[in-house]
């Protein structure tokens, strides 16, 4: 651990990639190493508080975005798919942590990060994968980072276009004036190096969070609905939408980013994936959740769901517009946290070393340099395409698929690969192969489908012109 408390990148590790040697059987010496007994943690967190962390990366504008998510899908196939869903993605969740731990073990180190456990295990597997240890974790990396800025673009436009609600009966604007005028604010805020100094305002984003999803929750059981509320509900959906659907799931369930450094973080790591522990406990509340605001706000608004559930709120309603306002400022805080991950792979992966050998006395200008570009980066994708929804469903599909479900698959192939052949083995290998041939295709169906949408989007519809 450094000194803000985060995991360190362990890039003095054996190179994977150079090593030939399998993961240890299970009469090697090497099996009496347990990572677990060796991390040296300040201050770990316990049980309740790793769980608090899991659900808070997992509720953001995600869950606001699952009645247009369900709106795509139809109800009926929309609840049973989030469940399977969240199925799926919290088997694989399991299957990353299992791997992650099983490479911990080859090394005998007691953390790795994400890239490091992916270059590690491909290391250790098949020969014809092990030259693309390296590759992989570079792959991973630039996944992570253009995952994390996605978040980062998905959450301007989300600001944007609650504030527009909130201001537009006083005065209209486009909402990429919107946009500008908070880049300011979040440039100022983005250049706060630590995340401990970011902390008391993590409590205030999750309190506000919560409060706001609970107001929303009841306008959705008791509020007026809408006039398209009146329009006959789509049970099971259509082919043509499903994609979106799934890349919007995706998005909104899998916090593959911070699994890895929440375990990592864990007093009592064992209890992170045990069948009644964090992980499980977590994503059941998750996808709870996420069925219920997804089914109750797609019977409130039906065909005409927002992008954000916030933006189908009462106009003239005060309390409606505090909810708009709540989700506005806990969003904005997020936005810094989340930009945080893409500094710390880039800066400490890759600039700094090189810094360290130009200018070793200007760090810290470099280090703001790349905060400032990385928001300015986020703005100018936000104003070129900013359609919430979309956006969601496009880095869903095509970060998520290969970090939630390709990833995991393939480490889980090779950290059992030295094995001897069997039966248990065989299948294992053949539930792996069908979850990578699910990533991929999520992964091209889902792009391809959010890109067209996006597209289409910009696209003018053409006028309607009545019969005589």
């Amino acid at each position: 651990m450094d000194e803000r408390g985060e995991t360190v990148h362990l890039r003095a590790v054996q190179d994977p990639a150079e090593s030939s040697s399998p993961i240890p059987a299970k009469e090697d010496p090497d099996e009496d190493y347990d990572p677990h007994l060796h991390r040296n943690l300040p201050k770990p967190t316990n049980n309740i508080e790793t769980l608090v962390h899991l659900l808070k990366c997992s509720l953001g504008t995600g869950i606001l975005a699952m009645p247009q998510a369900f709106a795509r899908a139809g109800l009926v196939t929309g609840i049973i798919a989030t469940v399977l869903v969240g199925i799926l993605v919290t088997h694989c969740l399991h299957v990353l942590v299992r791997s992650q731990y099983a490479a911990c073990k080859h090394l005998r180190v007691p953390l790795l990060t994400y890239p490091e456990s992916v270059s590690t295990a491909l290391g250790c597997g098949p020969a014809a994968l092990r030259r693309f240890a390296r590759p992989a974790a570079l792959a991973v990396d630039i996944f992570l980072v253009v995952y994390q800025l996605g978040i980062c673009c998905v959450y301007i436009v989300f600001i944007a276009d609650n504030i527009k609600k909130v201001v537009d009966p006083y005065y209209v604007m486009a909402v990429e004036i919107h946009m500008l005028i908070i880049l300011g604010p979040l440039i100022g805020f983005n250049l706060i190096p630590s995340l401990k100094m970011l902390a008391p305002f993590s409590a205030l984003a999750n309190a506000l969070t919560f409060v706001g999803l609970g107001i929303v929750v009841y306008y959705l059981l008791a509020g007026k609905k809408p006039e398209a509320a009146e329009d006959p509900l789509d049970l099971w959906g259509s082919a043509d939408t499903f994609p979106l659907f799934f890349g919007t799931v995706l998005f909104a369930l899998t916090a593959v980013g911070v699994v890895i450094a929440l375990e990592n973080n864990m007093k009592t790591p064992k209890a992170f994936g045990s069948p009644c522990g964090v992980l499980n406990s977590g994503m059941t509340i998750i996808v709870v959740l996420y069925v219920t605001v997804g089914a109750i706000g797609y019977v409130f608004c039906v065909s005409k769901c927002s992008d954000s559930i916030t933006l189908d709120l009462p106009k003239d309603d005060p309390l409606a517009t505090s909810v708009i306002i709540m989700f506005a400022v806990a969003i904005f805080i997020s936005y810094c946290l989340h930009c945080y991950v893409p500094v710390e792979v880039l800066w400490k992966g890759y600039l700094l070393p090189r810094v360290q050998r130009s200018a070793p006395n200007r760090e810290r200008l470099y280090e703001y340099v790349l905060r400032v570009a990385l928001c300015l980066l986020t703005f100018v994708l936000a104003v070129a395409v900013p359609r919430l929804g979309l956006f969601i469903s496009l880095f869903g599909a095509l970060c998520l698929s290969a970090l939630g479900i390709c990833f995991p698959a393939l480490m889980e192939v090779c950290v059992n690969f030295p094995q001897r052949a069997s039966t248990a083995r065989n299948i294992l290998f053949g539930k792996d192969a069908l979850l990578f041939i699910i990533g991929i295709v999520g992964l091209i169906a889902g792009t391809y489908t959010a890109l067209v949408s996006i597209v289409r989007s910009f696209q003018p519809v053409p006028e309607v012109v009545p019969q005589a």
